[in-house]
Order: structure tokens, then sequence, then C-alpha cells
């Protein structure tokens, strides 16, 4: 919902400030959110059949999936900082149909309204989610590219409801505030697209995040949501046969723990459990370390390393939105 929800309400509000500069009045114009929804539909459904066709042997790497990531995030702030009237320069980043295509379309503004939606939506199948990836991981064991393609179409359509309801609110927004929608949407759209750069940087290693510049400022803040709230007493391991254990829950608001503390140089095992309806948190990733699990309810994971050097280990979901931290002391 922040990645591709984020693009969608983008390229809404991006649309919705060329109207208003241009005078133009577009009464609750819901075709975009299904142009939106369409594409992603189509797209969803040509993934699942490869999938279910070949197997991982197409799937998307992690690294790619950064990249798009931080991609998105990127044009996201870029349009926030149209819609708040930053500079013009920002104006040039709005997606725009090529010209043959406006050609092809007599209404060269329906046009103008469709294409960006539209090719956000296609787009959005390169940055799953962990939920999204796990759909992906069904319809890889179905062994059969229609049964793949059904296993994505469908779960595409249990979450169109929402994405509509954003789209259909964005476009509401728009109609009923206008010239003051656009702050509005400026500044959310720029949160979100902070909040997915930071967490395709948290999922990529990067010693820069908001957390550890956060961490190195001299006005301590903590940008984990409370996360670290046990952070003074950590958590006590257990000690068995030489080795330290940990137990961490995957639950549907992150990870349980969320804050421990382990010694230096004494071996560390982590046993995983996703407890409940679990979404995101099932993707777990220990990023600078190069150790991912996908974790099911009733099947506990194992994760064995022994950390050689003082400081902070961060834990994640695959989008960087969960997150969670290894104290070695």
């Amino acid at each position: 919902m922040a990645v591709q929800g984020g693009l969608l309400a983008s390229t809404i509000a991006a649309r919705e400030e060329e109207d208003i500069r241009a005078g133009l009045h577009h009464k609750h114009n819901i075709w975009p959110t299904f142009a939106f929804l369409a594409t992603k539909f189509i797209a969803y459904l040509i993934l699942g059949f490869i999938l279910g066709s070949f197997g991982s042997a197409l799937s998307l790497s992690d690294s790619a999936r950064v990249v798009m990531q931080i991609a998105a995030a990127i044009y996201m702030i870029l349009v926030a900082l149209n819609l708040l009237n930053v500079h013009p320069i920002f104006r040039y980043v709005i997606i725009q149909p090529p010209r043959f295509l406006t050609r092809l379309v007599r209404n060269q503004s329906k046009s103008k309204d469709l294409f960006a939606p539209a090719f956000l939506g296609a787009l959005t199948v390169f940055i799953p989610c962990g939920t999204t990836l796990a759909m992906e991981a069904l319809a890889i064991s179905s062994g059969s590219p229609f049964l793949g393609a059904a296993i994505l179409g469908v779960f595409v359509l249990g979450t169109s409801p929402l994405f509509f309801g954003l789209g259909f609110l964005t476009t509401v927004l728009g109609d009923a505030f206008r010239t003051k929608f656009l702050k509005f949407a400026g500044v959310g759209v720029l949160y979100l697209g902070i909040t997915s750069l930071n967490g395709a940087l948290v999922v990529a290693g990067s010693p820069i995040t908001l957390q550890t510049i956060a961490d190195n400022s001299p006005i301590q803040i903590d940008l984990s949501g409370g996360q670290n709230s046990n952070e003074q007493g950590g958590l006590d391991t257990s000690i068995v046969n030489g080795v330290q254990l940990v137990d961490i829950a995957a639950v549907s608001g992150g990870y349980e723990p969320s804050y421990v503390k382990v010694k230096k140089g004494v071996p560390v095992k982590l046993n995983l459990t996703a407890r409940g309806r679990v979404g995101c948190s099932s993707a777990f990733t220990i990023p600078t370390l190069g150790i991912r699990k996908r974790l099911q309810v009733g099947v506990t994971e194992t994760v064995d390393f022994t950390p050689s050097n003082p400081g902070k280990i961060v834990y994640t979901c695959s989008m960087g939105m969960y997150q969670g931290v290894i104290e070695v002391i």
C-alpha cells in the first residue's frame, strides 16, 4: 500500500495539478484508477502464467526489486516536489504518453489521464511486498501456467477494492479542495516516497538510512516507531551448548521482539516463527548477512551466525517497512 498506493496517488494528484493549472474540472474521474488496476491485473496474470510454466528460474532477483523500489520512491518524491511547486523543473517528471499514442486516441486529454496510471500499474509487478512474494511462490509451486495466472489474478482482485478506494478518495479530495489539495497531496506523497526509499535502503544494507542518521545525530531521535522501546534492558538470551538462542516471531505488525542483545564472538541461533495472520513480515531478511527466509505459520526456520564485531544488525521484511535490531555487545 505504501509503494503501489503511493504511485497511484501520485499520478492522480499530478493530473489534478495539471487540471488546476489549466482551469479544467473533471468531476470524480475514476478512470485513471481503473486503468491502474486493469494493467496491474493483466501484468500479474502474465507473471503468474510465466511462474507457473517455468518456476523460480524467471523470478525477479532481490537486487532488481530494491532498484525498482528505489526508482518508485524517487518518482514519488519528484512528483511531490512538483505538487509543492518547489521548482518548475519538476514538472518534467510527470509521465506523459508518447506522441503516437496521443495520435491514436482522439481525445488527447483522455490519453494523458490514462497513460501514466496504466503504465505504473503494469510496473507494480516489479515491486512486490512479502505477501505478494508468498503468492508468487504459490504460483511457482502450482506447476501450471493457468493455475499460476489464476492465483496471482485472484490475489490482485482481492486487493483491488483497497486501491480503488484510495484512487477514488484522491480524486474526491482533488475535486473538493482543488488548490488546497495540491499541498495536502504533496506532503502525503513526499512522506510515502521517503518511507519507500528508506525501506529500500534498509533492505539493500545501506549504511545510510533514516535510523542511522538519527543514531549519529547530536539530538537522539528514534525513527523505529517505538520498536526499540526495550533497548535499555534488551532481551536475555539462553545459552545452550555454547550457542545463544533467540526466538523471534513474525506478526501482522512486524516482529516480536524487535530488539535483542547478543554477545560478540558467541554463535547465535535465531528461531523464526510466523504467528497469526502475517503479511510482509513473513519475508524475513538480514541484509548485511545476506540471510533471507520465507516464514510460514506452523513452521520454524532457523538462522545461524556468529557476530564478530560489536554494533547493530538490522533485520527487516522484504520492503524494509518492518524492522528489528540485534545489538552485538
